[in-house]
């Protein structure tokens, strides 16, 4: 069974930056496309990011390019999403999936990132 779990997030001011985690387990994660996704108030699902399996094939969407970096430890069984110079409009809940370029489920439960000063 596909467990994902998210975490890392919280209160930051503009600017800032935040490190997110997603711990697998249930499945061969270093087999397996990766991506974090995320739903900002009031709005649908929004692809982010994701990276092979191997970790050296990244993709990112427009508004997050120079500015978040997507990773991957598959002895820890992890991916990670570091965002830096983080705007209010990066404020939303946000999803680790598994699977190709623009999945967006399985997904775990969702870590709240919130940019505010």
């Amino acid at each position: 069974q596909v467990q994902l779990v998210e975490s890392g997030g919280g209160l930051v001011q503009p600017g800032g930056s935040l490190r997110l985690s997603c711990a697998a387990s249930g499945f061969t994660f270093s087999s397996y496309w990766m991506n974090w996704v995320r739903r900002a108030p009031g709005r649908g699902l929004e692809w982010v990011s994701a990276i092979d399996s191997g970790g050296g094939s990244t993709r990112y969407v427009d508004s997050v390019k120079g500015r978040f970096t997507i990773s991957r430890d598959n002895a820890k069984n992890t991916l990670y999403l570091q965002m830096n110079s983080l705007k209010p409009e990066d404020t939303a809940v946000y999803y680790c999936a598994k699977g190709p370029i623009g999945s967006y489920s399985p997904r775990g439960q969702g870590t709240q990132v919130t940019v505010s000063s």
